[in-house]
Parts: C-alpha cells; structure tokens; sequence
C-alpha cells in the first residue's frame, strides 16, 4: 500500500473510536441510566469514555485482548438470545406484525424513498458498518500470529457474523415493532422495543451488554489506530515520526500515539455542530470507502507483479472477480453517501482531510523521498525504533 493511502487510512481510523464511544453515549448508556436524549450530554459521557478507553489501551494490551475477546463473546451470544426471545414473543403473544418488514414507515409519503439517496438506497448500504471489524483486523496485522492466514479470515469472519447475525436481530427487533411512527421518534429504538416487548429487566441486561460491546470495540478501534500511526512513524511516514514511533519499555505500547487518538477524538466531539453522531457515522463511512476503492485500483494494477505466499489465505480464480465486484460496489456506496444534502458537511470534512493526507504526502515526496522509497520490514514493536 501507498504512503498516501497509509496517510488516509490513519485520518479516516481516527474518526472510528469516536464514532463507538458516541453510539455507547446516546444508544445504550443513557437509556441504560435514564438520561433523557440530550445532544450535550451525551459528548460529555463520550469524552470520559474515550479518556478511559485510551488508559486502557495504554496500561495493557492483554487487557485490551480480554476486553475485546469476552465484548465479542457476549455480543454474540446477546445477539443469538435476544432474537430467539424476541421471535418467541411474537409467537405468544401474537404481538407486532411481518408486515413492518415491507412497510414504508414514517417514510410512507417521502418522494424519494426510491431515489439515488434516499432512505430505501441508504439501508442497502449498511454492509459499510462491516468495515469497522474489517479494518482493525487488517490494523493489527502486524501482532497476530501468522497473519497471512489468521487476519484474511478474521476479515471473512467478521463480515459474515455482522452480516447474518445482525440481520436476524434486525428482522426480529421490526417485526416486533407495535407502533412504527412512536418507536422511530424514540432517542433509542431498539432499547424501546427491548422494554415494551420483554420488560425493563431484559431491556437493562440488554442494555448493560451493549455498553460493554460498544466499550470493547472502541478500545480495540482506538488501539488500530494507534498502531497504524505508530507503524507509519516507524517507518518515518507520519509527521512528528521520531515523537510518535516511541513505546513504553514497561506496557510496551505506543504511549504518543495513542494520546494522538484520544486527542483527536476529544476535539471532534467538542467542534463538531450539530448532530455529532450522524456526521462522525457519514464521514467515517465515506473517507474509508474512497481509501478501499483506491486500494483496490492500486491492487488491480500491480496485482501481476505482486508475489504468493506459500500457504498464505488465496481466493484463486476468484481473486480478480472479487476485486473487480469490490471496485463497483464501493463505487456505488460512494456516490449513494455523497448524494443526500445532509451529507454536505460530512463530504467537506473528508475532502479537506484527503486534502491534508494530500499536503503530507507531497512534502515527504519533495523533502524525505528516502522514506517513500525504502520498503518496511517485517519489524516488532521495540524500544527507539
């Protein structure tokens, strides 16, 4: 991959843990807490989450690996029984209806539902949420265990569970739905229908779950990210490389980098306007998207020269099918997000930080070509690298 792609991959991560530890805020702590939906409230709680996700991600990296492996556990798990219960209960109770599955909604009157944009449009798209789990895998590459196989299926694993546990939860959580107008103007959705359908005890524990989950995968996002500014440091292709590249010789983790994250993070939530949840889940939708479609065009047009690894993961024939489907898909994802008006804002942001990767990328061709034209090694992490 291409220094400049490496340069947008660390600006799009960053908008990652934030965008975990506003969604934990406003989805599942507050209501979990009874907090009443306020925008204010809920970038306060997110900044103490973020501070503590990043002491975390500092302290230890086997805590990190606990936390993660028990919040994916348990997300699962949660996801599994939660839909049985939900699909038992409209089995008892004969309550809901399948035909909220072809329902308009609160959407039934909107001209352009079926537009390029519109709602219908967007929801075909929500296969994007995947490249979160996509992403860290590939992020953390560099300490899993026989990577050319593991993290290809890390990767796999992860689209395939996202995709068919969580349309299953989805299928149950709207059939489930009494009152469609009510439940879409609730702050939170899913805990509203948790708690009509099987009481506050199950919305709670449900709830308590999702804290945890939402907890887990920003400490695991915010560690990616800091392991992807570190790995470019390292390889003197991030500014301030020498501050950034340092580790603690005692937890062995990139202390300056992940504070760059959490730094980061911080400031977003107080600077953004608005609804801050919706513009961070539109711009790091879309700035990821533009990276993958970049890398796949830089893949297809290298891909004869690239070598094979003996036992390494391999699509074989279906190498170039996949790529050229990946290509089409993520162009058509592109131009769905950009083409709403509410995506106005989201598109400036993620253009203006292309365009400061740009301006990175530029200098260290004209003043440090030496960095772009040494290939990085194969490296651990260690002490004054």
């Amino acid at each position: 991959m291409s220094s400049a792609e490496d340069t947008g991959r660390s600006r799009s991560a960053r908008w990652a843990p934030s965008r975990c530890s506003r969604a934990l805020a406003s989805q599942s702590f507050m209501p979990l807490a009874g907090i009443a939906a306020d925008e204010d409230t809920a970038r306060a709680i997110t900044l103490v989450v973020l501070l503590v996700q990043a002491l975390v991600a500092i302290a230890s990296t086997r805590l990190v690996s606990w936390i993660n492996s028990v919040a994916v556990e348990l997300e699962v798990a949660l996801v599994v029984v939660v839909t049985i219960a939900l699909l038992i209960a409209v089995a008892v109770t004969g309550d809901g209806s399948a035909a909220n599955l072809t329902s308009r909604g609160v959407a039934a009157h909107a001209p352009g539902y079926f537009a390029v944009g519109g709602g219908l449009m967007l929801a075909m798209i929500m296969g994007l949420a995947t490249l979160v789990g996509f992403d860290s895998a590939a992020n953390l590459a560099e300490e899993a265990k026989d990577p050319h196989r593991s993290v290809p299926r890390a990767i796999v694993g992860s689209v395939v569970a996202a995709g068919i546990l969580g349309m299953l939860f989805l299928i149950a959580l709207t059939v489930e739905i009494e009152d469609v107008p009510r439940i879409s103007a609730d702050g939170s959705p899913v805990a509203a229908i948790m708690r009509e359908n099987l009481g506050p005890a199950a919305e709670n524990m449900l709830l308590v779950a999702i804290s945890f989950a939402f907890f887990g995968a920003g400490i695991v996002v915010m560690v990616s990210c800091s392991r992807l500014v570190y790995a470019m440091s390292r390889d003197a292709r991030f500014p301030a490389h020498r501050v950034m590249r340092r580790v603690n010789p005692r937890t062995q983790t990139p202390v300056p980098a992940t504070l760059l994250i959490l730094a980061l993070g911080l400031v977003l939530m107080v600077a953004l306007p608005g609804a801050a949840l919706l513009e961070l889940i539109t711009a790091s939708t879309i700035l990821p998207a533009v990276i993958y479609g970049a890398t796949i065009v830089l893949y297809l047009a290298v891909r004869g020269r690239l070598g094979r690894r003996p036992g390494a993961f391999d699509l074989g024939r279906l190498e170039l099918p996949v790529a050229l489907c990946a290509l089409v898909w993520t162009l058509l994802a592109l131009f769905v997000l950009v083409t709403p008006q509410e995506a106005l804002v989201p598109v400036v942001i993620v253009a203006g930080l292309l365009l400061l990767g740009g301006l990175c990328f530029l200098g260290m061709l004209v003043f440090d070509r030496e960095a772009l034209d040494t290939e990085p090694g194969e490296d651990v992490f260690r002490e004054g690298r």
